[in-house]
């Protein structure tokens, strides 16, 4: 493995710094900022999804707790 041959030889620090140094010129000092900014507010909007969708979590549920609803139990047969 390359990564953990590099690790060996330089340590997990310079590899941390070579990486930003990497990312810095990819991406520029102008362009950082609005990078960090779109991943915070996508991060942000996922995290509201996610409240969003679940269901324990609904306004005015009451029963949380499993077999409170109508729908689980046995089947009956007429």
């Amino acid at each position: 493995m390359i990564t953990g041959m590099l690790a060996d030889l330089i340590g997990p620090d310079s590899l941390i710094v070579i990486a930003v140094v990497v990312v810095v010129l990819l991406f520029g000092g102008t362009r950082l900022p609005k990078l960090a900014r779109g991943l915070g507010s996508a991060s942000h909007e996922f995290k509201k999804g996610m409240e969003e969708g679940d269901p324990d979590k609904e306004k005015g549920d009451v029963s949380t707790s499993k077999g409170d609803d109508k729908t689980s139990g046995p089947v009956q047969s007429n």
